[in-house]
């Protein structure tokens, strides 16, 4: 896919991963429609893009909601003329040990606590990649859905929502790279190690360096990193149905 005036949707696009895929994407030319609950960030993004010389549009939006997702989508198209990319980005953390019993009394994973980690980071993931797939398969042209996995989908302790969500959503972009293929649509996944955002910036010196002494790059990823992955397969028409991993070398 050449990115030139391509629609690239990117959900969680306010800040952080998803602020920095739009900007890269938008200096390649891409027309970006970031999609993210909080207006002000986007505005920002938005901003930035433009002071950059690059077109973004915003869309409020909560992934989880079913008809919201649906007029978002159908928006992005009408305005945009068209949809080509959608990068399912927004995400959200609940950590916690599922059980954990202390001095005899014994804490739990709540279902609030599951249930809303679930609802963002895997069926918002369903829906915005259900409605992306038939805007594209209505717009005739094809295109490519990438999710962003984590290497927590391996299991990380304290996060059985997180890790179930994003195993989750690696496997849709296999599933679907399958079920769409006969449409010219493409589904990739990634899955980010640890990357310095502003979530990390505010870690404690002491675990930000406990944290990257067990990564083989002995450094945590940059987001400009993880944005450059996402136009690679973007514009790589033969790779589908993969989850790149893009963590420094660390295997949880």
């Amino acid at each position: 896919m050449n990115l030139q005036h391509k629609v690239i949707a990117i959900t969680g696009g306010g800040q952080g991963l998803g602020r920095a895929m739009a900007l890269y994407l938008a200096n390649k030319g891409a027309k970006i429609a970031v999609i993210d609950l909080d207006q002000e960030q986007m505005d920002e993004t938005c901003r930035l893009a433009q002071e950059a010389g690059g077109e973004m549009h915003s869309f409020v939006c909560n992934v989880a909601d079913e008809a919201q997702v649906e007029e978002t989508f159908s928006a992005i198209s009408q305005q945009l003329g068209g949809l080509h990319g959608l990068v399912n980005n927004a995400g959200i953390l609940r950590d916690g040990l599922m059980v954990k019993a202390k001095d005899g009394q014994i804490s739990k994973m709540t279902l609030a606590q599951w249930q809303a980690v679930i609802d963002v980071n895997l069926t918002g993931v369903f829906l915005c990649g259900r409605e992306a797939a038939v805007q594209m398969i209505e717009g005739g042209e094809g295109g490519c859905i990438i999710n962003i996995s984590s290497i927590s989908r391996a299991g990380n302790m304290g996060q059985s929502n997180y890790s179930a969500a994003k195993a989750g959503v690696a496997s849709l972009a296999v599933v679907w790279a399958k079920e769409l293929a006969r449409y010219g649509i493409r589904a990739n996944a990634i899955a980010p190690g640890f990357i310095a955002t502003d979530m990390t910036a505010g870690m404690k010196p002491e675990a930000l360096e406990k944290m990257t002494a067990g990564i083989p790059a002995k450094r945590m990823g940059q987001p400009d990193e993880i944005a450059h992955s996402v136009a690679y397969l973007l514009e790589n028409d033969y790779v589908s149905g993969r989850v790149v991993e893009v963590d420094g070398g660390l295997r949880l």
